[in-house]
């Protein structure tokens, strides 16, 4: 795996939990800016043909 594939994917991961986290406490403000990175960073993916295995390459609030 070479370091753009291995960065994208922590990234992805790392949002994905800042999303989870921001849901979870009720900052909606923060779950939206989570979730508009995460739907920038799967477009990414998938321009790139990187494997996210994030469902349909965008999650929905």
């Amino acid at each position: 795996m070479d370091a753009f594939t291995a960065g994208l994917l922590y990234r992805i991961r790392t949002t994905e939990s800042d999303l989870t986290r921001a849901r979870e406490t009720g900052d909606d403000f923060l779950a939206d800016v989570e979730q508009s990175e995460l739907d920038d960073l799967l477009r990414l993916a998938a321009e790139h043909g990187v494997e996210t295995g994030v469902g349909t390459g965008v999650t929905t609030v």
